[in-house]
């Protein structure tokens, strides 16, 4: 425990000196300390895992707590319901569709296919949707944490190229590829931009948790 929140900790020191750079990202940063920590201390992933489960405990209720912010912008949400409506089952088909066939494509196995496909939901959902399709869950968290720090990184420079500036727009589409660890860059970014992308989490997991069964039986 004491080593995740130095990484962490670390992370966030990282990101204050580089003036807040796209790639000092403190879960970036704490992903690569941790995991050069326990290769220079012999640490067993299993045993890390155990001791660090309390902060896996909280990792619900700091989701949950995302409804905070997004109370505050309820004002926004019923002008926002149609393109919600449209744009998120729209955003989980592509990245299913896409995550399965780029594996395919690259002659990644079948395993591999059924362990991408629900990568953009949160990392517990996506490891219960993996499970339940026959898929390697902890490949499935691995790939769900890389999907995040990618977001993290690169999407608010991709939605400045492609001229999007509505912050309930950019935090939909944050939150819709990039789950909790987008959320919390956007919640830095704007709090209208961290109150949409926590929604957006939310209900990605949702559409994803339902869709993902249908896509791979039409794939």
């Amino acid at each position: 425990m004491f080593l995740t929140i130095a990484g962490y900790r670390l992370g966030l020191e990282v990101q204050k000196r580089a003036r807040g750079h796209a790639l000092a990202q403190p879960v970036l940063v704490a992903v690569v300390a941790i995991a050069l920590a326990m290769w220079a201390l012999d640490v067993d992933y299993a045993h890390y895992l155990n001791g660090a489960s309390v902060i896996g405990f909280f990792l619900g209720p700091a989701t949950v707590a995302l409804a905070v912010p997004l109370h505050r912008q309820a004002h926004h949400l019923g002008r926002m319901l149609i393109p919600m409506l449209i744009a998120l089952p729209c955003g989980a088909l592509v990245s299913i569709g896409t995550g399965v066939l780029i594996v395919r494509a690259l002659g990644g196995s079948h395993a591999l296919q059924l362990s991408m496909a629900p990568k953009a939901a949160t990392t517990p959902v996506s490891i219960a949707v993996s499970q339940t399709i026959g898929g390697l869950p902890p490949l499935t968290a691995v790939l769900t944490i890389i999907a995040g720090i990618l977001g993290a990184v690169a999407a608010p420079a991709v939605l400045d190229l492609a001229r999007v500036r509505d912050r309930r727009a950019r935090g939909l589409a944050i939150g819709a590829v990039s789950h909790g660890i987008g959320t919390s860059r956007a919640l830095r970014e704007h709090s209208t931009e961290g109150a949409f992308s926590g929604l957006s989490m939310g209900l990605t997991a949702l559409v994803i948790s339902v869709l993902t069964p249908i896509v791979l039986m039409i794939l």
